[in-house]
């Protein structure tokens, strides 16, 4: 694996000669090489040739397979820079590595690597070289973008440079695909033609709108669905409604009853406590009608997966904690994970000093601030007029959430250590799901056992991670691909609670 890459670049000089080294070859097989030689010219012109950034493949390995009949080129300049991630442990790493297994494999029979090989959508995959030194000298394109950008070593200028070269090579059209937007900007610049990679982005619809659907009935339906609790109308009325959607069925303005779509199309009347109690504890009320619905999700045992948008101070963490809490004491759960990305906002401090539990606590807080809010004794506030004197051998006492995380009922982890888990009969509540690429989130719901509940709660308008954005992280992206499955089921929540200034801040900042 680790000279795949090695070993791609130098198949691309196998004509040249087999007797000469390969740093020989490299350096003279520009002296009399063609240009289908390069991978300049497509297979067909009847095609676009779509050129992939780096960004792209670390983004999605997969992307290699989603151009259906097109042409799709990858330069020997990105292999090179995908070398530069392929040995990191983490996430990229392992994209990286993907990429160079897949091209291996499909390359594995060609002849020529940069005569392009069938794809699995009907077009082809081929290998372009950049050389400088091959380059038409009399090309007005090229001298105007070496005038523009000289710097001729940088990644980005090579990729700009082999677009212009494959559009002088074809009469087809040449599109860059990058999720850099600088790179957007410098493509443009030059008329190069460039799209973002948009095979995982949702629809901007999808994000854009928090509001609870309402459907309008007569006064008679909404009567019925108050007494009996379940209400069937035509399929015209919710054809456009998912499984498992909440919506707001009313008769006039003022007559208003929130329901859910099952699977067999009836709405169905919230089933939920007046509040959830914690033993020893808190006791939560739902604040609004968000939360109600989404305590209606949280507490149905049919639903697996539940995922929830909303902006801060909406109650997000807050309300799946306590219905995590509330089902674990019911002993319908095992026992009850709460787990967050470790992303960091804004400058970092470092590396953290003690052990395993110590560095992760500071990721950990906001999840301990809400356990600790919840199981918080409810005792009176203000200063108490006789205090035990404290003895200098007594040890501190500890927090009630502590406790049940030293029986293991409670588990509080950051996420980089769930791939290869399976995890059976826990409530699993992933706060920032936001901050999640779409292969991570896939492999968090493939870890879910039977009899498991996954939450994934999160604000994509909020993202500190370089790599997705409002609708192309893992949240989103979960939300989209497993909608209208009868297991699933999706609140967003657009009305603050955590206090008027949050609110404020979250509306007009």
């Amino acid at each position: 694996m680790i000279r795949q890459t090695e070993e791609l670049q130098a198949g691309l000089f196998e004509e040249v000669s087999p007797d000469i080294e390969p740093a020989t070859r490299r350096r003279l097989a520009g002296s009399h090489l063609k240009p289908g030689d390069f991978g300049l010219t497509a297979p067909s012109q009847v095609v676009k040739n779509y050129v992939l950034d780096t960004n792209v493949l670390l983004h999605d390995p997969a992307s290699l397979e989603h151009f259906k009949e097109n042409h799709l080129c990858v330069l020997v300049d990105v292999l090179a820079e995908l070398d530069k991630f392929k040995s990191e442990q983490t996430e990229r790493g392992a994209n990286a590595r993907r990429v160079h297994r897949r091209l291996t494999e499909m390359f594995a029979n060609a002849a020529k690597v940069t005569s392009g090989v069938p794809s699995a959508g009907g077009g082809t995959v081929r290998l372009v070289i950049y050389d400088p030194a091959a380059c038409p000298k009399d090309s007005d394109l090229l001298n105007r973008f070496h005038r523009i950008f000289p710097d001729r070593d940088r990644v980005d200028h090579r990729i700009l440079a082999a677009c212009l070269l494959l559009m002088q090579h074809n009469s087809a059209p040449v599109v860059l695909v990058t999720k850099d937007l600088n790179m957007h900007l410098k493509a443009r610049a030059v008329g190069i033609e460039c799209q973002d990679y948009l095979s995982d982005k949702v629809d901007a619809a999808e994000i854009a709108n928090y509001e609870v659907p309402r459907i309008e009935v007569g006064g008679d339906e909404l009567q019925r669905f108050a007494s009996t609790g379940e209400l069937l109308l035509p399929a015209a009325r919710s054809s456009n409604l998912h499984t498992n959607e909440y919506v707001l069925l009313g008769a006039g303005e003022r007559q208003t009853i929130p329901a859910r779509l099952a699977a067999d199309r009836r709405f169905l009347r919230l089933d939920i406590p007046e509040a959830l109690k914690i033993p020893d504890g808190q006791t939560l009320k739902p604040l609004n009608l968000g939360q109600r619905c989404l305590i209606d999700a949280l507490l149905n045992p049919a639903i697996s997966l539940v995922t929830c948008y909303g902006h801060a101070g909406t109650g997000k963490t807050l309300v799946a904690v306590a219905a995590g809490l509330h089902e674990m004491f019911k002993h319908r759960y095992h026992g009850i994970t709460v787990s967050r990305p470790v992303v960091a906002m804004g400058e970092q401090l470092g590396f953290l000093p003690g052990s395993l539990e110590e560095k992760m606590r500071p990721w950990l807080q906001p999840i301990h601030d809400a356990l600790d809010l919840l199981m918080r004794p409810d005792t009176p506030l203000g200063p108490r007029r006789k205090q035990a004197r404290a003895t200098p051998a007594a040890a501190p006492l500890k927090k009630p959430y502590e406790l049940l995380m030293e029986q293991g009922i409670l588990e509080i982890e950051a996420l980089c250590y769930i791939r290869g888990r399976s995890i059976p009969n826990r409530f699993f509540i992933l706060d920032e799901a936001q901050q999640l690429t779409p292969r991570e989130a896939k492999t968090i719901v493939t870890r879910m056992s039977r009899d498991s509940k996954l939450v994934m709660v999160g604000d994509p308008a909020q993202i500190d991670n370089p790599y997705v954005d409002s609708r192309s992280n893992g949240l989103v992206y979960t939300r989209n691909r497993l909608k209208g499955q009868p297991f699933v089921a999706h609140i967003a929540l657009n009305r603050g609670e955590r206090s008027e200034l949050a609110e404020a801040g979250a509306q007009l900042m």
